[in-house]
Protein backbone atom coordinates (compact mmCIF):
# COMPACT_ATOMS: atom_id res chain seq x y z
CA UNK A 1 0.00 0.00 0.00
CA UNK A 2 1.11 3.39 -0.86
CA UNK A 3 2.75 5.37 2.26
CA UNK A 4 2.91 8.70 1.27
CA UNK A 5 0.82 10.60 3.17
CA UNK A 6 3.18 8.88 5.94
CA UNK A 7 6.14 9.53 3.87
CA UNK A 8 5.91 12.98 2.60
CA UNK A 9 9.32 11.87 -0.20
CA UNK A 10 11.30 9.91 2.81
CA UNK A 11 11.74 6.83 1.26
CA UNK A 12 9.44 4.70 2.60
CA UNK A 13 7.79 2.83 0.12
CA UNK A 14 11.04 1.07 -1.11
CA UNK A 15 11.65 2.88 -4.30
CA UNK A 16 15.28 4.39 -6.06
CA UNK A 17 13.62 7.63 -5.94
CA UNK A 18 9.75 9.49 -4.83
CA UNK A 19 8.07 9.73 -8.42
CA UNK A 20 6.66 13.07 -6.86
CA UNK A 21 9.92 14.21 -6.13
CA UNK A 22 11.67 13.19 -9.14
CA UNK A 23 9.05 15.22 -11.05
CA UNK A 24 9.56 18.43 -9.22
CA UNK A 25 13.89 17.48 -9.81
CA UNK A 26 13.05 17.32 -13.55
CA UNK A 27 11.27 21.04 -13.14
CA UNK A 28 14.54 22.35 -11.47
CA UNK A 29 16.29 23.83 -14.49
CA UNK A 30 18.94 25.26 -12.63
CA UNK A 31 22.64 23.51 -11.30
CA UNK A 32 24.06 23.92 -7.79
CA UNK A 33 25.35 26.78 -7.77
CA UNK A 34 27.62 29.13 -4.69
CA UNK A 35 26.09 32.24 -4.68
CA UNK A 36 22.53 33.96 -5.95
CA UNK A 37 22.34 37.11 -7.30
CA UNK A 38 18.68 38.46 -7.91
CA UNK A 39 15.28 38.30 -6.47
CA UNK A 40 14.20 37.26 -2.89
CA UNK A 41 10.16 37.69 -2.48
CA UNK A 42 9.68 36.10 0.80
CA UNK A 43 11.42 34.44 3.36
CA UNK A 44 10.95 31.06 5.22
CA UNK A 45 11.52 30.19 9.09
CA UNK A 46 11.72 26.57 10.04
CA UNK A 47 10.16 25.26 12.98
CA UNK A 48 12.81 22.46 13.35
CA UNK A 49 14.40 22.76 17.18
CA UNK A 50 12.05 25.24 18.07
CA UNK A 51 12.59 28.04 19.25
CA UNK A 52 16.43 27.99 18.14
CA UNK A 53 15.47 27.82 14.45
CA UNK A 54 17.24 28.72 11.32
CA UNK A 55 15.44 30.79 8.48
CA UNK A 56 16.34 33.16 5.49
CA UNK A 57 15.22 34.36 2.14
CA UNK A 58 13.41 32.13 -0.13
CA UNK A 59 15.28 33.22 -3.63
CA UNK A 60 14.05 32.70 -6.99
CA UNK A 61 13.57 35.49 -10.21
CA UNK A 62 10.00 35.22 -10.53
CA UNK A 63 7.10 35.66 -8.31
CA UNK A 64 5.92 33.86 -4.38
CA UNK A 65 2.33 35.30 -4.16
CA UNK A 66 -0.27 32.69 -5.04
CA UNK A 67 -2.90 35.50 -6.08
CA UNK A 68 -0.58 36.65 -8.75
CA UNK A 69 0.15 32.81 -10.07
CA UNK A 70 -3.73 32.31 -10.27
CA UNK A 71 -3.71 35.62 -11.73
CA UNK A 72 -1.60 34.64 -14.44
CA UNK A 73 -3.49 30.99 -15.39
CA UNK A 74 -0.36 28.96 -14.10
CA UNK A 75 -0.90 25.33 -14.35
CA UNK A 76 -0.05 23.25 -11.47
CA UNK A 77 3.21 22.37 -13.37
CA UNK A 78 4.56 25.77 -14.05
CA UNK A 79 3.65 26.52 -9.95
CA UNK A 80 6.08 23.58 -9.30
CA UNK A 81 8.79 24.90 -11.64
CA UNK A 82 8.84 28.24 -9.99
CA UNK A 83 8.99 26.21 -6.23
CA UNK A 84 11.60 23.49 -7.91
CA UNK A 85 13.81 26.06 -9.06
CA UNK A 86 13.50 28.32 -5.83
CA UNK A 87 16.47 28.32 -2.87
CA UNK A 88 15.94 28.59 0.32
CA UNK A 89 18.39 30.20 2.35
CA UNK A 90 19.02 28.73 5.81
CA UNK A 91 21.38 30.08 8.81
CA UNK A 92 21.15 31.65 12.35
CA UNK A 93 18.29 33.80 12.41
CA UNK A 94 20.40 36.50 14.39
CA UNK A 95 23.13 36.49 11.45
CA UNK A 96 20.45 37.85 9.11
CA UNK A 97 17.99 39.14 11.43
CA UNK A 98 17.66 42.78 9.92
CA UNK A 99 18.10 41.28 6.17
CA UNK A 100 15.28 39.22 6.45
CA UNK A 101 12.96 41.54 8.03
CA UNK A 102 14.06 44.35 5.52
CA UNK A 103 12.22 41.81 2.99
CA UNK A 104 9.30 40.73 5.02
CA UNK A 105 8.53 44.43 5.39
CA UNK A 106 8.68 45.34 1.86
CA UNK A 107 5.48 45.52 -0.29
CA UNK A 108 7.76 44.96 -3.35
CA UNK A 109 10.46 42.36 -3.91
CA UNK A 110 14.03 42.94 -3.17
CA UNK A 111 17.29 41.98 -4.71
CA UNK A 112 19.67 39.97 -2.69
CA UNK A 113 23.29 39.12 -2.98
CA UNK A 114 24.14 35.69 -1.05
CA UNK A 115 27.13 33.67 -0.78
CA UNK A 116 26.23 29.96 0.13
CA UNK A 117 28.71 27.87 2.32
CA UNK A 118 28.60 25.17 -0.14
CA UNK A 119 26.55 24.66 -3.86
CA UNK A 120 23.20 24.67 -2.77
CA UNK A 121 21.50 21.21 -2.83
CA UNK A 122 18.11 19.89 -4.45
CA UNK A 123 16.42 18.63 -0.88
CA UNK A 124 12.87 18.62 -0.94
CA UNK A 125 10.12 17.45 1.51
CA UNK A 126 6.57 17.90 1.86
CA UNK A 127 4.47 20.09 4.10
CA UNK A 128 0.51 20.11 3.82
CA UNK A 129 0.61 24.03 4.75
CA UNK A 130 3.67 25.54 3.42
CA UNK A 131 4.20 25.33 -0.18
CA UNK A 132 7.78 22.57 -1.21
CA UNK A 133 10.86 24.31 -2.04
CA UNK A 134 13.43 22.39 -4.46
CA UNK A 135 17.03 23.80 -3.49
CA UNK A 136 18.32 24.53 0.19
CA UNK A 137 21.58 26.47 0.70
CA UNK A 138 23.50 27.55 3.71
CA UNK A 139 23.83 31.56 4.00
CA UNK A 140 27.48 32.43 4.44
CA UNK A 141 26.89 36.30 3.66
CA UNK A 142 23.69 38.31 2.50
CA UNK A 143 23.11 41.53 1.66
CA UNK A 144 19.80 43.08 0.60
CA UNK A 145 20.20 45.45 -2.18
CA UNK A 146 17.47 48.33 -2.35
CA UNK A 147 15.72 49.89 -0.20
CA UNK A 148 12.20 48.36 1.11
CA UNK A 149 8.78 50.00 0.37
CA UNK A 150 6.40 49.85 3.30
CA UNK A 151 2.10 50.83 3.13
CA UNK A 152 1.48 53.14 5.79
CA UNK A 153 -0.79 51.00 7.95
CA UNK A 154 2.28 48.62 8.04
CA UNK A 155 4.81 50.90 8.85
CA UNK A 156 2.09 51.93 11.82
CA UNK A 157 1.77 48.66 13.16
CA UNK A 158 4.56 46.78 13.10
CA UNK A 159 6.02 49.95 14.88
CA UNK A 160 3.62 49.31 17.93
CA UNK A 161 5.00 47.23 20.06
CA UNK A 162 2.15 47.89 22.56
CA UNK A 163 -0.21 46.21 20.48
CA UNK A 164 -0.64 41.76 20.44
CA UNK A 165 -0.19 39.68 17.79
CA UNK A 166 -3.83 39.00 17.33
CA UNK A 167 -5.13 42.28 17.59
CA UNK A 168 -2.15 43.60 14.77
CA UNK A 169 -3.48 40.85 12.32
CA UNK A 170 -7.07 42.33 12.27
CA UNK A 171 -5.85 45.61 11.98
CA UNK A 172 -3.99 44.65 9.01
CA UNK A 173 -6.97 42.66 7.37
CA UNK A 174 -9.28 45.39 8.44
CA UNK A 175 -6.97 47.78 5.87
CA UNK A 176 -7.42 45.52 3.07
CA UNK A 177 -3.82 44.08 3.99
CA UNK A 178 -3.94 40.15 2.62
CA UNK A 179 -3.31 37.16 4.30
CA UNK A 180 0.06 36.46 2.42
CA UNK A 181 1.69 39.67 3.75
CA UNK A 182 0.32 39.36 7.04
CA UNK A 183 1.57 35.85 7.29
CA UNK A 184 4.95 37.03 6.24
CA UNK A 185 5.03 40.05 8.72
CA UNK A 186 4.35 37.42 11.25
CA UNK A 187 6.71 34.92 10.64
CA UNK A 188 9.20 37.69 10.77
CA UNK A 189 8.62 38.78 14.32
CA UNK A 190 7.14 41.76 13.41
CA UNK A 191 4.22 41.55 14.94
CA UNK A 192 2.75 42.00 18.71
CA UNK A 193 4.29 43.01 22.14
CA UNK A 194 7.43 40.06 22.22
CA UNK A 195 9.04 39.91 18.89
CA UNK A 196 10.06 37.00 17.70
CA UNK A 197 10.43 34.95 14.61
CA UNK A 198 7.82 32.10 14.23
CA UNK A 199 7.68 29.20 11.97
CA UNK A 200 6.54 29.84 8.47
CA UNK A 201 3.71 27.00 8.56
CA UNK A 202 2.82 28.34 12.03
CA UNK A 203 2.19 31.36 10.82
CA UNK A 204 -0.06 30.66 7.96
CA UNK A 205 -2.14 29.04 9.97
CA UNK A 206 -2.29 31.17 12.60
CA UNK A 207 -3.09 34.02 10.74
CA UNK A 208 -6.22 31.96 8.90
CA UNK A 209 -7.67 30.66 12.47
CA UNK A 210 -7.09 34.64 14.33
CA UNK A 211 -9.13 36.03 11.67
CA UNK A 212 -11.08 33.99 10.57
CA UNK A 213 -12.10 33.42 13.94
CA UNK A 214 -12.96 36.92 14.43
CA UNK A 215 -15.10 37.09 11.59
CA UNK A 216 -17.27 34.23 13.24
CA UNK A 217 -17.54 36.81 15.94
CA UNK A 218 -19.27 39.17 13.82
CA UNK A 219 -21.11 36.68 11.69
CA UNK A 220 -22.89 35.60 15.30
CA UNK A 221 -24.36 38.60 15.34
CA UNK A 222 -26.02 38.66 12.03
CA UNK A 223 -29.52 37.27 11.29
CA UNK A 224 -29.33 33.43 9.15
CA UNK A 225 -29.45 33.21 5.44
CA UNK A 226 -33.21 32.30 3.87
CA UNK A 227 -32.59 29.46 2.06
CA UNK A 228 -30.27 26.52 1.63
CA UNK A 229 -27.13 27.49 -0.89
CA UNK A 230 -24.55 25.34 -2.23
CA UNK A 231 -21.50 26.57 -3.80
CA UNK A 232 -19.11 24.87 -6.55
CA UNK A 233 -15.66 26.06 -7.18
CA UNK A 234 -12.19 23.93 -8.46
CA UNK A 235 -8.79 24.75 -8.97
CA UNK A 236 -5.89 22.47 -9.58
CA UNK A 237 -7.68 19.35 -9.12
CA UNK A 238 -9.01 20.31 -5.85
CA UNK A 239 -12.87 20.46 -6.41
CA UNK A 240 -15.11 22.60 -3.24
CA UNK A 241 -18.60 22.11 -2.63
CA UNK A 242 -19.73 24.41 0.07
CA UNK A 243 -23.49 23.89 1.56
CA UNK A 244 -24.54 26.79 3.73
CA UNK A 245 -28.14 26.51 5.61
CA UNK A 246 -29.91 28.90 7.67
CA UNK A 247 -28.88 28.71 11.49
CA UNK A 248 -26.78 30.16 13.98
CA UNK A 249 -22.73 29.52 13.01
CA UNK A 250 -21.47 25.98 12.99
CA UNK A 251 -18.79 24.70 10.64
CA UNK A 252 -17.62 21.20 8.93
CA UNK A 253 -15.33 20.32 7.20
CA UNK A 254 -15.11 17.11 5.16
CA UNK A 255 -11.79 16.05 2.61
CA UNK A 256 -12.08 13.22 0.29
CA UNK A 257 -8.49 11.96 -0.80
CA UNK A 258 -9.62 8.94 -3.65
CA UNK A 259 -7.92 6.09 -4.45
CA UNK A 260 -4.44 6.50 -5.75
CA UNK A 261 -4.49 9.74 -5.40
CA UNK A 262 -1.58 12.27 -3.73
CA UNK A 263 -1.79 11.13 -0.50
CA UNK A 264 -4.23 8.10 0.10
CA UNK A 265 -3.26 4.40 -1.16
CA UNK A 266 -5.27 1.78 -2.60
CA UNK A 267 -8.41 3.01 -0.39
CA UNK A 268 -10.47 6.37 -0.27
CA UNK A 269 -9.55 8.16 2.44
CA UNK A 270 -11.99 10.89 4.33
CA UNK A 271 -11.25 13.27 7.44
CA UNK A 272 -13.26 15.32 9.08
CA UNK A 273 -13.50 18.06 11.55
CA UNK A 274 -16.44 20.62 12.89
CA UNK A 275 -17.07 23.23 15.49
CA UNK A 276 -19.52 25.46 16.43
CA UNK A 277 -18.68 29.30 18.26
CA UNK A 278 -15.58 27.55 19.77
CA UNK A 279 -13.00 25.45 18.24
CA UNK A 280 -11.68 22.80 20.60
CA UNK A 281 -8.03 21.86 19.40
CA UNK A 282 -5.76 21.44 16.50
CA UNK A 283 -7.84 20.02 13.45
CA UNK A 284 -7.15 16.78 12.21
CA UNK A 285 -7.40 18.13 8.94
CA UNK A 286 -4.55 20.89 9.58
CA UNK A 287 -3.93 23.98 7.94
CA UNK A 288 -6.55 23.54 5.36
CA UNK A 289 -9.49 23.57 7.81
CA UNK A 290 -8.45 27.37 8.65
CA UNK A 291 -7.99 28.43 5.20
CA UNK A 292 -11.39 27.23 3.81
CA UNK A 293 -13.25 28.29 7.28
CA UNK A 294 -11.27 31.64 6.60
CA UNK A 295 -13.02 32.02 3.03
CA UNK A 296 -16.22 30.99 3.90
CA UNK A 297 -15.97 33.66 7.16
CA UNK A 298 -15.34 36.30 4.19
CA UNK A 299 -18.78 35.92 2.31
CA UNK A 300 -20.73 35.51 4.85
CA UNK A 301 -19.32 38.72 6.63
CA UNK A 302 -19.40 40.03 3.50
CA UNK A 303 -23.55 39.69 2.81
CA UNK A 304 -23.51 39.92 6.91
CA UNK A 305 -25.46 36.95 7.32
CA UNK A 306 -25.36 33.67 9.49
CA UNK A 307 -25.22 30.28 8.80
CA UNK A 308 -24.61 26.45 8.70
CA UNK A 309 -21.61 25.68 6.65
CA UNK A 310 -20.51 21.82 5.48
CA UNK A 311 -17.32 22.34 3.27
CA UNK A 312 -16.57 19.49 1.70
CA UNK A 313 -13.17 18.75 -0.65
CA UNK A 314 -12.66 16.26 -2.91
CA UNK A 315 -9.09 15.69 -4.39
CA UNK A 316 -8.28 14.12 -7.53
CA UNK A 317 -5.09 12.53 -9.08
CA UNK A 318 -4.97 15.85 -10.95
CA UNK A 319 -3.27 17.66 -7.72
CA UNK A 320 -0.25 15.21 -8.23
CA UNK A 321 1.91 17.73 -6.33
CA UNK A 322 1.36 19.38 -2.84
CA UNK A 323 1.20 23.13 -3.44
CA UNK A 324 0.26 24.03 0.78
CA UNK A 325 -2.74 25.48 1.97
CA UNK A 326 -3.10 28.54 -0.18
CA UNK A 327 -4.77 25.74 -2.82
CA UNK A 328 -7.41 25.38 -0.36
CA UNK A 329 -7.98 28.91 0.70
CA UNK A 330 -8.38 30.24 -3.25
CA UNK A 331 -10.44 27.37 -3.90
CA UNK A 332 -12.95 27.74 -1.33
CA UNK A 333 -12.81 31.29 -2.38
CA UNK A 334 -13.45 30.46 -5.68
CA UNK A 335 -16.19 28.78 -4.78
CA UNK A 336 -17.83 31.53 -2.89
CA UNK A 337 -17.38 34.09 -5.23
CA UNK A 338 -19.45 32.10 -8.08
CA UNK A 339 -23.62 32.32 -8.49
CA UNK A 340 -24.63 29.83 -5.80
CA UNK A 341 -27.44 26.85 -6.44
CA UNK A 342 -30.52 27.41 -4.49
CA UNK A 343 -31.63 24.16 -3.20
CA UNK A 344 -35.40 23.43 -1.94
CA UNK A 345 -33.58 21.02 1.05
CA UNK A 346 -30.48 20.38 2.73
CA UNK A 347 -30.94 16.90 1.01
CA UNK A 348 -30.86 18.35 -2.27
CA UNK A 349 -27.79 20.01 -1.64
CA UNK A 350 -26.62 17.34 -0.39
CA UNK A 351 -27.75 14.91 -3.54
CA UNK A 352 -26.00 18.14 -5.96
CA UNK A 353 -22.56 18.24 -4.53
CA UNK A 354 -22.13 14.42 -4.40
CA UNK A 355 -23.38 14.53 -7.99
CA UNK A 356 -20.72 16.78 -8.76
CA UNK A 357 -18.56 15.50 -6.65
CA UNK A 358 -18.30 12.10 -7.77
CA UNK A 359 -19.51 10.40 -4.73
CA UNK A 360 -22.07 10.12 -2.07
CA UNK A 361 -19.44 8.60 0.51
CA UNK A 362 -18.91 11.67 2.57
CA UNK A 363 -22.13 12.08 3.75
CA UNK A 364 -21.80 9.64 6.40
CA UNK A 365 -19.05 11.10 7.83
CA UNK A 366 -20.21 14.13 8.58
CA UNK A 367 -21.48 15.33 12.27
CA UNK A 368 -23.56 18.17 11.33
CA UNK A 369 -26.18 16.73 8.36
CA UNK A 370 -27.90 14.51 10.79
CA UNK A 371 -28.11 17.28 13.41
CA UNK A 372 -29.46 19.45 11.04
CA UNK A 373 -31.78 16.65 9.34
CA UNK A 374 -33.08 16.25 13.39
CA UNK A 375 -33.02 19.72 15.39
CA UNK A 376 -34.80 22.54 14.88
CA UNK A 377 -33.54 26.31 15.63
CA UNK A 378 -34.83 29.41 17.35
CA UNK A 379 -34.78 30.74 13.57
CA UNK A 380 -37.63 27.85 12.59
CA UNK A 381 -40.22 28.90 15.37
Amino acid sequence: MMRCAECKGKGMCGLARCPIVSRFHAQADMKPASSYQGRAPSLFIGSFGYPDVRGGPLMVNDSDNPPDWIGRALGIGEIVGIRARTIRGSTGLHAVEDDIREIAISSVPLDVDVAFERPVAFRLSFDGTVAPVGFTGSVKEMDVIGNARVERVVDRIISDTDVGAADACLALRNSDIDVYRISELMTAGLLGRKRKFVPTRWAITAVDDTISADLKKEIGRFPPIEEVLLFFGELYGNRIACIIVPGDWKYEMIEIWGRKTLWAGDDEVIVQDWEGMTKHGYSPISGAYYSARLAVCEYLNKIQRSARVIVVRSISSEYWAPLGTWVIREATRKAMKLPPVSCESLDTAIGKASAVLGSGSWVSHSTLIPELRTQRTLFQF
